[in-house]
């Protein structure tokens, strides 16, 4: 099933159950999905799984940057609001990969730079989120490569 037909089939599942924090996620993901197609210009195609994926990237990256605005200001309830948001768009995301096979990834990319060093990060921060897209967090891949630079 394509990846936009599993979030619809969940919304209704939702609607049906009664489970208001998963159908308002979802909603709002359909019409984060819906406005990406008309920006690009992809109302009748649809957009790709790549492409959903990306979207709900953005998605989790908002929530998370939410999280720790509400967590500054010692608002804990909206907090665990975005945390229970993230949950739920996070089981439509690829399976994240462990900090180690992060760390072997982005060892490889720098060992096909010859003489790599910290004014190659964008270059190698560019080859690594390529090859991780999806499977791991850029701001962990950021951490490990200025490790790996050391």
């Amino acid at each position: 099933m394509a990846l936009k037909q599993k979030i619809i089939s969940d919304l209704k599942s939702a609607m049906k159950e009664g489970d208001t924090i998963k159908r308002d996620t979802l909603r709002m993901l359909d019409s984060m999905i819906k406005n990406t197609e008309i920006e690009k210009l992809k109302k009748e195609s649809g957009l790709g799984d790549e492409e959903i994926l990306s979207v709900i990237s953005r998605a989790i990256k908002q929530r998370k940057d939410s999280v720790a605005q509400y967590e500054a200001g010692k608002r804990e309830d909206l907090a665990e609001k975005e945390k229970k948001e993230i949950e739920i768009l996070m089981a439509y995301m690829p399976k994240q990969l462990g900090e180690e096979e992060i760390k072997t990834a982005v060892k490889e990319i720098i060992s096909e730079i010859p003489e790599a060093s910290a004014k190659d990060m964008g270059k190698i921060m560019g080859l690594a989120m390529g090859k991780l897209k999806g499977k791991a967090d850029g701001q962990m891949v950021r951490k490990i490569a200025e490790e790996e630079l050391k």
